[in-house]
């Protein structure tokens, strides 16, 4: 009963994690790691053992994971980046013929999350509000641009003045202008939500955004407020979710108006902070595709006000070789 955690990169948090629930389920279970370049990984030094993957574009890549994980006697396979989800979602049936469950959303749904115009449509769909896109030739300052299929906030700009504009920014389609929320009135919180194998919502936690380095979350903080109620009543059920999502909104500072920003279906970098508060992901996880059971909704079984303030931290390999 062993878990692979893919593209595991600098997830050490998140190993611990199912390394902890699996263990006092399954003494014996390990969790295990794959990446790229596992030797320069701190997750695959972390994990119980770790092998080398292709890239995610080598058309090997899922013949060696499926070798990989019989080799290793791997039941669940917990994906960690955008990239690597279609991949394993347009892959979902070859992998359960050999005995291995993605835990993964379908297709479909991971094709509205990777498109922000797309995604949009959904929010819409769910009668939660949105940015609104201006044209390239119509628009209003200050406004915010990023890609259709970004993440990690890579090319992403926010525009105050016509002057902070260029070509690149009006020539590039996959660059959406959109109305900027302005963050005097408007917080960001990041929610993790847990979706049951009926694709129903088990829980949400929203954490506030309150230092991001790289695209994710440095210093964090869970806070049990009206976020809660109000994606309990537009996201109860999502056709296709699965597992750990992620979800961005931005909330009004004195008023009960919301703006849906996105939603990657995997597990976000600052999930850690949801687990030590007590939304326990992976135990569900485990407990859902290991053991066969239900899970009943649980809202309020996490520390509201809690924060997390990241640092970063050394792992030594002794003895390396490149």
């Amino acid at each position: 009963m062993n878990i692979l955690i893919t593209s595991a990169g600098r997830r050490v948090s998140l190993v611990r994690a199912f390394q902890k629930e699996l263990k006092s389920i399954y003494p014996d279970g390990k969790v295990i790691a794959a990446d790229a370049k596992p030797k320069l990984s701190a997750a695959c030094h972390a994990a119980d053992a770790y092998f080398q993957v292709p890239r995610l574009d080598n058309p090997k890549y899922i013949a060696d994971l499926i070798s990989h994980c019989k080799a290793h006697q791997i039941k669940l396979i917990i994906p960690t980046i955008d990239t690597e989800l279609l991949l394993l979602a347009k892959n979902n049936a070859l992998l359960k013929e050999n005995g291995i469950v993605p835990i993964i959303s379908s297709i479909s749904f991971i094709e509205k999350c990777r498109d922000k115009r797309v995604i949009h449509e959904f929010f819409k769909a769910h009668n939660i509000a949105i940015a609104k896109e201006y044209s390239k030739e119509d628009y209003k300052l200050p406004l915010f641009i990023k890609p259709i299929d970004g993440s990690r906030s890579v090319d992403t700009y926010l525009i105050k003045k016509k002057e902070d504009l260029t070509d690149y920014h009006f020539e590039n389609e996959k660059l959406m202008f959109l109305e900027y929320i302005d963050h005097d009135n408007f917080e960001e919180f990041t929610c993790d939500l847990y979706y049951s194998k009926d694709h129903m919502l088990k829980c949400a936690v929203p954490r506030k955004r309150v230092e991001v380095r790289d695209g994710e979350v440095n210093k964090g903080l869970t806070q049990n407020n009206s976020l809660v109620p109000y994606i309990q009543k537009n996201l109860n059920f999502v056709e296709g979710a699965i597992g750990c999502l992620t979800a961005q909104f931005f909330k009004h500072k004195n008023e009960d108006k919301f703006y849906g920003i996105e939603i990657n279906p995997r597990f976000g970098g600052g999930y850690p902070l949801s687990y030590l508060a007590g939304a326990n992901f992976p135990k569900w996880i485990i407990e859902e595709y290991l053991l066969n059971k239900s899970i009943d909704p649980n809202f309020d079984c996490w520390e509201d006000n809690l924060l997390m303030i990241r640092y970063d931290d050394e792992i030594l390999v002794h003895g390396y070789k490149d």
